[in-house]
């Protein structure tokens, strides 16, 4: 009786909300990450991002990147929702569309980058709510010659 009572709180219970990717970036957010580059050493990365929703709903993000010990560099996202889990924008890092689909509390987002390469990212939001797991790949001919592992942080 008790186990039946349990399972019906539970099923009772609201759902945890989807990822809003949009949302989560909008504001400040800190990014500490490490990219192993295929045959050279981990090197630290660090982001920080300030993003801004538009009136057209979309997201306009800018980051600041500094990767090792080479000087800062910008970078820009420009990221809508197309349809219910659904996105595309664009990245001063990519040749072309950046597409992106969002399933529960994780993103998988996909483009060129302006180098060639096939780039495959998972942002995976932790339970705080407040901080994401991410993973980026970078391919060339099938060949995984880049990783990078981060934590994203939302600090607003």
């Amino acid at each position: 009786m008790m186990l039946c009572a349990l399972l019906a709180a539970v099923a009772a219970a609201p759902a945890p909300p989807a990822f809003d990717p949009l949302r989560f970036f909008a504001g400040h957010t800190r990014g500490v990450a490490a990219l192993k580059v295929i045959l050279r050493s981990r090197r630290p990365v660090l982001v920080r991002g300030t993003g801004t929703i538009l009136p057209d709903h979309s997201l306009s993000l800018e980051q600041s990147v500094i990767e090792g010990d080479k000087p800062p560099r910008t970078r820009r996202w420009r990221l809508r929702e197309v349809a219910p889990g659904r996105y595309s924008g664009t990245l001063t890092d990519a040749r072309g569309p950046v597409d992106g689909i969002v399933e529960g509390k994780t993103m998988r987002l996909r483009f060129t980058s302006t180098s060639g390469f096939r780039v495959r990212q998972t942002l995976t939001l932790l339970p705080d709510g407040r901080t994401l797991a991410n993973r980026l790949e970078a391919k060339r001919f099938g060949i995984t010659v880049a990783v990078l592992t981060e934590r994203i942080s939302k600090l607003d």
